[in-house]
């Protein structure tokens, strides 16, 4: 039997790991339409939210949309249905549809939309080709040295210590902490008026901005003491794990021609618009869903053969300068996976819940 879950249960737990706060300044990603505590019957999985996609959800019972473009960038002044956007909103609205969109925020998730990329370009020793910067902190806790352990485990679980590719990272060091409580105070260790000197660890850990709120509550819950000592350092270091596009390697060199037939392929393209053909073989491959240009510089630093991405204008074809391959495929064709991406991130949090994938072809483009 199918369990019963609300819009908010459902959309916090994509934000645990594509929070709202990681999309980028122009974007509108987030709950657009409806009641969070609305409870969801299904869900209808789509790349875009369109009329059809909207009617395709009230025909098969679903009232939660989750698109992946947001269906409203900008605010609307007034709703009378002139435009596209209008009529989809009016239409969700009339049948209690809700519109969520998880856009930039998981495009810039480690393991979101470019790793769904990735895997299906056949690329192994993936990283984020552009790393977020000020999006770390360190923080750093003084506590008992029997409770350290416990204390770091507890930061760990609500996110703390990833580098890279690697977990649970922390450093510790020793020294002696003092302290007197006060008549107010119910301290743990110690007595009022007296001070006490304990020998204490210090640890720190490293974590990203928007699990910081988390893992503090967590510190605060396991350590002992009633006032918990502590530091919080904005870092400068980039953020392995949040960023735009990413880079991998093929297990074997490929081809160029071969390689642009097995994306045409993967991606059901039309067409590849590219520059000319100035490497005989890929091995590295740099790429990036939607609109991928900006990423052109980061490409070439990392010594890509190749840079995969849509929406290239024609001058901007120019900078490739013949020491890259930029590779056009699309908008659509890039991104055409990000449903499949959220049902199976989806299915794993809500194992008896009906998440459909829409059958609507929503590319606006067509070739001739």
């Amino acid at each position: 039997m199918s369990q019963k879950h609300t819009v908010k249960q459902i959309t916090s737990y994509l934000e645990e790991f594509a929070p709202l706060s990681s999309q980028e300044s122009y974007d509108n990603a987030g709950l657009i339409v409806g009641d969070p505590s609305q409870e969801v019957s299904s869900v209808l999985l789509s790349l875009d939210c369109t009329e059809e996609v909207v009617e395709e959800a009230i025909k098969i019972g679903a009232n939660l949309i989750i698109a992946h473009h947001p269906i409203v960038f900008s605010g609307l002044k007034r709703i009378n249905g002139k435009n596209y956007v209008e009529r989809t909103v009016i239409k969700a609205i009339k049948h209690d549809i809700a519109l969520y969109a998880i856009h930039t925020n998981l495009d810039n998730y480690r393991f979101g939309v470019n790793a769904e990329i990735g895997k299906r370009l056949k690329l192994s020793n993936l990283s984020i080709l552009s790393p977020a910067q000020n999006k770390l902190n360190k923080i750093i806790v003084f506590c008992p040295k029997e409770n350290c352990g416990s204390v770091l485990q507890a930061m760990f679980a609500a996110g703390a210590g990833n580098i890279g590719n690697y977990d649970e990272c922390s450093f510790e060091s020793s020294g002696v902490g003092s302290f007197r409580p006060n008549e107010s105070s119910r301290p743990s260790i110690g007595s009022h008026g007296k001070r006490e000197s304990i020998n204490e660890g210090k640890l720190e850990v490293i974590v990203s901005s928007h699990k910081l709120a988390g893992v503090i509550l967590a510190m605060k819950k396991t350590h002992p003491y009633e006032e918990v000592a502590h530091d919080i350092l904005p870092l400068l270091n980039k953020n392995e794990y949040e960023g735009a596009g990413m880079i991998g390697e093929l297990e074997e060199p490929m081809s160029t021609k071969e390689y642009l037939k097995l994306i045409k392929n993967t991606f059901n393209c039309s067409i590849i618009r590219h520059t000319a053909i100035t490497k005989k073989a890929i091995k590295k491959v740099a790429f990036c869903g939607g609109s991928g240009s900006f990423l052109l510089g980061s490409a070439k630093a990392k010594k890509a053969d190749i840079f995969i991405t849509g929406d290239y204008k024609y001058h901007e074809f120019f900078d490739a300068e013949k020491t890259i391959i930029i590779a056009d495929i699309g908008h659509y064709e890039s991104e055409q996976f990000t449903p499949n991406l959220l049902h199976g991130i989806l299915k794993k949090n809500f194992v008896n819940f009906a998440f459909h994938l829409s059958k609507v072809n929503t590319n606006p483009i067509n070739y001739f």
